[in-house]
């Protein structure tokens, strides 16, 4: 078994779609860690609104300028996932209170899982503390305004899916969306 190296870390998350919050959390873990691993998983307690491949895609096009940054996909648990890349510290970001438990119990479950794997927690930006992915599939698709929630690049991606998913004429739905 590959030793835990403590200058790599794993952030998983099913990213569906990485939003402003999440690009945060990978910037912050970039400039701590010497190489930092995106980990794009399935969760089986979820119904994806992109496919596993297209938030791959997602994450590449927004992480692009951390050079030390690279995304990839896995199945299973994050802690396996983790210890197979040869990371010794799973990236987590905390958003509230209630993440704050989850988290904590999850972390315990991991430490006993694998010893060697580290758990470290970023707090969120206030600004991003109240972001989700599903929040922001909701403000998609009723119209809102998602400059403040997604990267620039993504907007059009998330407007197209919303149209596709609630099978939507493109025209007047959303006033501001480039063509």
């Amino acid at each position: 078994m590959e030793r835990a190296d403590p200058q790599v870390a794993v952030y998983t998350g099913t990213f569906d779609p990485v939003h402003l919050g999440h690009l945060d959390i990978i910037e912050r873990g970039s400039r701590i860690f010497r190489r930092l691993i995106v980990g794009v998983g399935i969760n089986p307690e979820k119904t994806p609104f992109f496919s596993i491949e297209e938030r791959i895609e997602m994450l590449q096009i927004v992480c692009q300028r951390f050079p030390n940054v690279e995304v990839r996909s896995f199945h299973g648990l994050a802690v396996c996932f983790v210890r197979s890349v040869g990371a010794g510290v799973m990236l987590r970001g905390l958003r509230t209170v209630s993440d704050m438990e989850y988290e904590f119990s999850m972390s315990l479950t991991n430490q006993t899982l694998d010893p060697e794997i580290e758990t470290v927690f970023l707090m969120a930006k206030v600004e991003y503390s109240h972001l989700s992915s599903s929040l922001i599939r909701q403000i998609a698709a009723f119209g809102g305004d998602l400059s403040r929630f997604l990267p620039a690049e993504l907007i059009p991606v998330m407007q197209k899916r919303v149209r596709q998913h609630l099978q939507l004429p493109n025209p007047g739905i959303f006033p501001n969306r480039p063509d």
